[in-house]
């Protein structure tokens, strides 16, 4: 079976659940915080950032609203640099304080398209980032990251919503994928 093969191919633990965990709630503290007299749209990118989005919102204190988008850039382990819209928002976030939840933050391309895509079709009155990790050393377009919780080295890593085609994802711990 292909999928034992992935499997026997996991490194070591790159961040714990309790790492994960504590780090997030940290994160809605400081959410909670900047928007604690406000109402804010939280949207997840599919899918790496669903169990983010889930514990985050797990977390939070203050009215929220969800909804997902679906934009990729990936083909495998690599970025194509190319991005594409798989699924659109339903939410109406017209003049509303937008915060893009993001498993992971690496060149940059995708963030970036999804900040114009919004300010150029849905004109919410302020975005901010959201990301659970930031791996900077693969940055090819500077993108603001409000919300950041780890800044992790240059490697491809699954677990807690991060896939290698499409496994790994049920995983608590964030793993080193050896390919």
């Amino acid at each position: 079976m292909k999928a034992k093969g992935y499997y026997k191919k996991l490194g070591k633990i790159l961040l714990s659940t309790d790492q994960i965990q504590g780090k997030i709630r940290e994160i809605a503290s400081q959410i909670e915080e900047d928007y604690k007299d406000s109402e804010v749209v939280l949207i997840s990118n599919l899918k790496g950032s669903f169990r983010f989005l889930s514990d985050l919102v797990s977390y939070l204190k203050i009215p929220t609203m969800i909804d997902f988008i679906a934009f990729a850039s990936y083909e495998g382990t690599d970025s194509t640099g190319h991005v594409r819209i798989i699924k659109d928002l339903k939410t109406d976030v017209k003049d509303k304080y937008v915060i893009i939840v993001e498993d992971i933050v690496d060149t940059g391309y995708t963030i970036d398209f999804i900040i114009k895509y919004l300010n150029d079709f849905k004109y919410p009155s302020t975005i901010k980032i959201c990301a659970l990790l930031d791996k900077p050393s693969r940055r090819k377009i500077e993108v603001p990251i409000d919300y950041k919780g780890f800044e992790i080295a240059d490697s491809f890593i699954v677990g807690y919503g991060l896939d290698y085609k499409e496994y790994f994802r049920e995983l608590n711990d964030i793993f080193i994928y050896d390919e």
